[in-house]
Parts: C-alpha cells; structure tokens; sequence
C-alpha cells in the first residue's frame, strides 16, 4: 500500500505514522503481539488528526482539496455506479481527456454522469490537462446532457477543477462561449441535475458543469470565483498573499451554505477523504439518492421554474451581501 502524502499542517502525525509502521513491520516480521501498542498509537494519531482538521483555515482546505490522493471523479463513478460506460467526443473532433462522462446506473435508476478528471502523478495530470477542460470538454459535456434531456436520464456532475483552460489555442476555439452555452441550455433541460464540488471548484471551469438544481459540496472542497493566488495576484501583485485572499473569497462549505450558494456539505472522514475514500464514496452516493428522490417528485416545469427561481434569488442575495463600492476621489 502506498504510502499517504502527508500535508504541510499534518507535519506533526509524522513521527506518530512512522511508529505506527515500524510496529506493523514488527508484527509481519515476528509472532511478538504489538496489539495493544498499535492500537494506542492508530488512536493517539486518529485524536490529533481530528483536532488538526476541525480547526483547518479556507488556505489549508484548499491544500486537502488539491490533495493528489483526494477521489477523482472516476474513482467516485467507479464505487457508486452498479454499471458504467463511458461515451467520448464531441462530435466535432475532439475528446478531451480533463472531462469525463457517460452513462451508468445506481441501483435501478439509469444516470448520466459527467465530472472533471485529474491525474494521480505528473504525466497523468499533463494527460489530464490538470482537470482544466478545453472547449471540446463543455461541448462534450453538453452533448452528453441534451441525451440525458431526450430519454429523460438525471444528470450527475462532479466539479473537481482549478478552472477552464485558458491558452491561446482554448480562446482561439471559443472557450467562453463553450461555457456560456452550457450555462444558457443547462437552464431549460427537463431533468434533474445535481452537482457535486468533490475538491477544487474554480471560476468559469467549475460553472460550465455547475449550473444545477442542488449543489453539494464536500466539507474540505473549496468552490470560488478565481483561485487565491490569482486573486491575490490581482488585488495586491503579490501571490504570496494567497491565505489572506483565500480568507476574504468566502470559499468554504460553511460559508457558502450561509450565502446560499451551495445547498448542502457533506462531512468527510477523519483526514479527509482520501483518508477513507470508500466511506466517503458512500456519503456522496447516500446524498445523492435522498436529493434525486426529492427532485424526481417534481414535475418538469416545477423544476425549471424552481432552477430559475433558485439562481434569481441567489443573485439578488449575493448583491445585498456585496460591500458598498469605495467613494471616488
């Protein structure tokens, strides 16, 4: 088993990890019981693991989220599918690999499911694109959608993405207007979407697959309008004022509940989830099931007007809650 990549504030369960796998070491080499030692050490480290993430700042959880063991969209698909195939192209010439999608089945409903994809390692992510989609990915995406409209399929996404591709060859193929068709058609399909953020949710590459009847959003995943290092390269030139731009977007699950924005966090395992990435695979697949089971209730125009409904009212609560522009000179 591969070791876990342990984080820069997880630097403490160091020493702990490496006396927990000196002691298993020891019971795979002799018949000496380590039971009891092994249990208090797994408990000791299990306590200050909780402790370090029930007090992480938005800075670290963007660290969990980008963590390159957290679950993948394909790891999630692969746990809460009972069947699964996955369908490629644009069909305009292009299959790109950061976006993913197809069709599958969770229990006895048929589903379309469709997420962002990075890599494990280096050239897997340069394979990936680091999950930021080019053009042909939100077309992609959008095709896979309109054959969820036609034979009336639910429509699952998952947003794990730092945002679009923003090279010269994704703008000379007109990545903004990919995105904005997405966001324009995702409002009048006639079946249920529900979008996951299962990690990084960034700017317009998280919206082009985003636009959804309930957002739900993992506890240590972060959602936000443009990375904090970008963000704070704009504001003050200086990227190095990252944590203190991460503080004032307000990308966390608690803050983003209170403003509306997502509609429910879901608690991860101890560690997060690549810690437990089956445990939490079940959580999203039960949190799933209980939002579609209500969505399902409604009928298609209850559910575009209450699309409709939902995003209006969440524009005009975020305009209230805006600071009062700066007075001119």
């Amino acid at each position: 088993m591969a070791r876990r990549a342990l984080l820069e504030f997880e630097k403490p369960l160091v020493e702990l990890e490496e006396q927990i796998e000196q002691i298993r070491q020891l019971a795979r080499d002799s018949e000496v019981d380590v039971s009891q030692q092994l249990l208090q050490l797994e408990t000791l480290a299990t306590r200050r693991r909780k402790d370090i993430f029930e007090a992480l700042t938005p800075a670290q959880k963007i660290q969990v989220a980008r963590h390159p063991q957290r679950p993948s969209t394909l790891d999630y698909i692969q746990v809460i599918t009972d069947e699964w195939l996955e369908l490629h192209g644009d069909r305009r010439g292009s299959d790109d690999k950061a976006l993913v999608g197809g069709v599958g089945r969770i229990g006895d409903q048929a589903v379309v499911l469709l997420g962002h994809q990075k890599g494990r390692d280096t050239k897997e992510n340069v394979a990936r694109n680091f999950g930021m989609a080019s053009p042909g990915g939100y077309r992609k995406a959008m095709r896979l959608m309109e054959h969820a409209d036609r034979f009336r399929l639910p429509i699952l996404s998952f947003i794990d993405t730092p945002g679009a591709y923003a090279g010269v060859l994704a703008e000379e193929q007109g990545q903004g207007e990919a995105i904005a068709f997405n966001l324009r058609e995702m409002f009048r399909l006639r079946v249920p979407i529900l979008a996951t953020v299962i990690g990084e949710g960034g700017s317009g590459g998280a919206l082009g697959i985003g636009v959804a009847d309930r957002l739900l959003m993992f506890e240590h995943s972060v959602y936000t309008v443009a990375s904090p290092e970008a963000c704070a390269s704009i504001l003050w030139r200086d990227a190095g004022k990252a944590s203190a731009a991460a503080e004032a977007l307000k990308i966390t699950g608690p803050d983003l509940l209170k403003l509306g924005v997502v509609d429910l966090v879901l608690p991860e395992p101890c560690g997060g989830n690549h810690w437990a990435p089956l445990q939490a695979a079940e959580t999203l697949k039960t949190a799933l099931l209980e939002q579609l089971a209500e969505l399902q209730g409604l009928s298609e125009k209850q559910l575009i007007e209450q699309r409709y409904g939902k995003f209006r009212r969440m524009g005009r609560f975020l305009e209230s809650e805006a600071p009062e522009p700066a007075p001119g000179p």
